[in-house]
């Protein structure tokens, strides 16, 4: 995974984070101390966080830092789709249970 992909992932998670608090970008970066326009351009995909950003984030969301690195779910569906088959193709995945997953839903 290329540097601009996880600038982009590393936002749509902080997004993702700051909207299931109920915060909008001005209460978190009020409470983060490090400006809406930053955290826009975060947001956005522009900016990577720093590692002092990064705690800021982690504590005014009430994560551990390693949440916000924890994007897996917001990949193109693409990627997904393509892990999941490579996973089927070399057995790495319990096909029935996938199965009973699927019919759930």
């Amino acid at each position: 995974m290329d540097k601009e992909k996880i600038k982009k992932l590393t936002g749509l998670r902080v997004k993702e984070l700051r909207k299931s608090r109920g915060f909008t970008q001005e209460k978190l970066a009020e409470l983060t101390e490090i400006g809406e326009r930053n955290l826009s351009k975060i947001e956005c995909g522009k900016n990577f966080i720093s590692a002092e950003t990064l705690i800021k984030l982690a504590c005014a969301l009430r994560v551990h830092p390693y949440e916000i690195f924890k994007f897996e779910h917001l990949q193109d569906d693409e990627v997904l789709r393509d892990e999941l088959i490579k996973k089927l193709y070399n057995k790495e995945v319990d096909v029935k249970l996938l199965y009973r997953i699927y019919q759930v839903l």
